[in-house]
C-alpha cells in the first residue's frame, strides 16, 4: 500500500495523554467544541461557529506545542470520523497540513496525511488540491522524493493533476530534491503553465547549478516578470558568473524596461562589487533612494554599505551608515561598518563603533567579534584585542571558532609576541585546529627570525599536511636568516625528496 512504510509520527502518542493536561492547554471555547464533537459525530449547525473558531486559532500562528495539542484533540474527539466531510472540516485539516509542511517539522504533514488516508476510505476523500500542494512542500522540505513520488501517484489517481498549482508544487518538489529528470518531465507535460511555474523551474535549476538549462527555459518563457529576471540573475551570481549577471541586468532595465525590486537589488549587488562597477553602484543607490528601498528596507541599506566598502569606498559606506536612523540600525548594520572600517585600516574607529553598538543595547555575535578582532590584529591594538576575546568568551558566552583563534594568533605574531601566539595555538581544541593556524605562526616566526619556534610549527604542519611548498620555503628561509645554512639545505633536500614542487612566481611589467 502506498505510504504504508511511513512510520507513524511519535507525537501522535499525545492523543492518549490525559484529557486534563490537554484541556488546561487549550482555550475554554475550543475545549467545549471538542466535548460536543465527542457527544455526536453528526454535523450540528451549532458546531459551525466552533469550527470557525478552530480555524481562527490555527491561523493565529500559535506555538508548535499548541498545534500538536489541537491536532491531538481533533483525533480524540472523533472529528476525523465525522461524515459527511464538509468544506469547513477540510479547511481545518488543510491548515494543519500547511502548518506542518513548513520547517522545522514538515514530516508531521506527511504523517497526518497518512493517518487521514488510512482512517477514511477512498470513496470519501477528505482532501483537495490545496492538500497536495502543501504535501509536496513538506516532501521538498524533508528532501524525500520517494514519498513525493507516491503522493504524485495519488494526485493522478484522484484527478488532481489537472490543477496547475498542484503540478507547480510537484515540479518544485522534484527540483528541490534534485530529481532533475522527473521535474522537467512533469514541466514538459503540463498543458497549462503560469508565471509561477516558469519561475519555479528557473530558480530550481539555478539552485541545482544547471544555469545553461535554466537560461534556455528563461529565454523560452513568455511574458517574463521581474521575478523571472531576478531568478536567472541570481543563478549567475550564485555561480560567480558576474559578467553575465551584469549583462542580464542591463538587458532587463535598458532593453526590456523592467525596473528592479529591492529583492533584485539585493541579489545583484554581489556582482556589482565583484566586477568593480562603481558607477552602476551609485546609479543603483540613487534609484533605491528614489524608490524608497533604502528608507524602508534595512537589508538594502546594509547591502549598499557592504558593497561600497568592498568597492574600496569606505567614505561612501560610512556616510550611508550615518544616514541610517539610530533606531533602525540593527546588528548587521553595525557589524558591516565595523568590518569595513577594519578592512580599510581604521582600527580605532572600528573599536569605537563596537563600543557604541554595545551602548545602544545590541548584543554582538561571533561575526561582530571576528570583525573587531580583525581590526585589532591589523591595527596593533593588542590589549583591546585581548579584552574583546575575553569578553566574547566570558561575557557573551560565545565559543571561539578557528577564525577567532586565527585573528588572535595573527595579532600576536604581527607584533612579535610569538610565545603568546604559540600558547594560544596549543590551546585550540583538536577538533577544530587546522593547518592555517600553524602556517600563520610559521609566517610570524619567519618574519621575526625565530628558527626554533619555526621548527616546532613545521612539525605541527607536517602532522596535518606535507605537500605545500610554501611551508618548506618559509622554514628554509628562516634557517638561512638565522645562519643555519646546513639546516636550510636539509629542508630543501627533503622538499625535493618528497617531490614537492615550488610554484613559480610571476611578475608584471609595463613598457612604453
Amino acid at each position: 500500500m502506498l505510504l504504508g512504510f511511513i512510520n507513524p509520527a511519535p507525537r501522535f502518542s499525545l492523543i492518549t495523554s490525559s484529557t486534563r493536561s490537554i484541556k488546561s492547554f487549550l482555550p475554554h471555547k475550543l475545549v467545549q467544541f471538542f466535548k460536543q464533537c465527542t457527544r455526536s459525530h453528526s454535523h450540528h449547525p451549532s458546531l459551525l461557529v466552533e469550527e470557525e473558531h478552530i480555524i481562527s486559532l490555527l491561523h493565529k500562528h500559535p506555538t508548535r506545542n499548541r498545534y500538536i495539542q489541537i491536532h491531538s484533540q481533533l483525533i480524540t474527539s472523533g472529528f476525523h470520523r465525522r461524515r459527511p466531510l464538509d468544506e469547513t472540516q477540510l479547511i481545518i485539516w488543510n491548515t494543519l497540513i500547511r502548518v506542518y509542511s513548513q520547517a522545522p517539522f514538515p514530516e508531521e504533514a506527511i504523517n497526518l496525511y497518512k493517518l487521514i488516508f488510512h482512517e477514511i476510505t477512498p470513496s470519501s476523500v477528505s482532501y483537495d488540491s490545496f492538500t497536495f500542494s502543501f504535501l509536496f512542500k513538506a516532501c521538498a522540505n524533508v528532501q524525500n522524493p520517494i514519498i513525493g513520488s507516491q503522493i504524485h501517484a495519488h494526485i493522478v489517481k484522484f484527478g488532481f493533476e489537472i490543477h496547475v498549482y498542484v503540478q507547480t508544487a510537484l515540479v518544485n518538489m522534484y527540483l528541490m530534491c534534485e530529481c532533475l529528470n522527473e521535474g522537467i518531465k512533469v514541466f514538459d507535460e503540463m498543458p497549462v503553465r503560469n508565471h509561477v511555474t516558469w519561475n519555479v523551474v528557473i530558480t530550481g535549476l539555478t539552485r541545482m547549478g544547471d544555469i545553461n538549462l535554466a537560461r534556455h527555459i528563461f529565454d523560452d518563457m513568455p511574458g517574463k516578470t521581474i521575478v523571472s529576471w531576478t531568478g536567472i540573475i541570481d543563478g549567475y551570481v550564485r555561480l560567480n558568473r558576474h559578467t553575465e549577471a551584469l549583462s542580464l541586468f542591463r538587458q532587463m532595465t535598458l532593453v526590456e524596461g523592467i525596473m528592479p525590486t529591492e529583492i533584485t537589488v539585493l541579489t545583484f549587488l554581489t556582482s556589482v562589487w565583484k566586477t568593480g562597477s562603481f558607477d552602476l553602484l551609485q546609479s543603483l543607490h540613487a534609484y533605491s533612494v528614489r524608490t524608497g528601498f533604502i528608507s524602508s528596507d534595512i537589508r538594502v541599506t546594509n547591502s549598499f554599505i557592504d558593497t561600497y566598502v568592498k568597492c574600496g569606498s569606505i567614505d561612501y559606506g560610512f556616510e550611508l551608515f550615518q544616514e541610517v536612523p539610530r533606531k533602525q540600525k540593527n546588528l548587521i548594520t553595525w557589524t558591516t561598518i565595523i568590518s569595513g572600517l577594519a578592512m580599510h585600516g581604521k582600527a580605532k574607529e572600528a573599536v569605537n563603533h563596537f563600543q557604541e553598538m554595545e551602548n545602544e543595547g545590541l548584543k554582538p555575535n561571533r561575526v561582530t567579534f571576528l570583525s573587531v578582532l580583525n581590526a585589532c590584529s591589523h591595527g596593533g591594538l593588542i590589549e583591546q584585542g585581548r579584552e574583546f576575546f575575553e569578553k566574547m568568551v566570558n561575557v557573551y558566552q560565545i565559543i571561539p571558532d578557528i577564525k577567532h583563534y586565527g585573528c588572535m594568533i595573527d595579532m600576536f605574531g604581527r607584533v612579535g609576541m610569538l610565545e603568546e601566539a604559540e600558547k594560544m595555538a596549543m590551546e585550540i581544541p583538536t577538533d577544530i585546529i587546522n593547518v592555517i593556524i600553524w602556517r600563520t605562526l610559521l609566517g610570524a616566526c619567519s618574519y621575526h627570525g625565530n628558527a626554533e619556534m619555526s621548527e616546532r610549527a613545521m612539525k605541527k604542519i607536517f602532522e596535518l599536511e606535507r605537500d605545500y611548498s610554501g611551508d618548506y620555503v618559509l622554514l628554509s628561509n628562516t634557517f638561512s636568516g638565522a645562519g643555519r645554512f646546513d639546516d636550510a639545505e636539509t629542508i630543501r633536500n627533503i622538499m625535493d625528496g618528497r617531490n614537492v614542487l615550488k610554484v613559480p612566481g610571476l611578475s608584471l611589467s609595463f613598457t612604453n
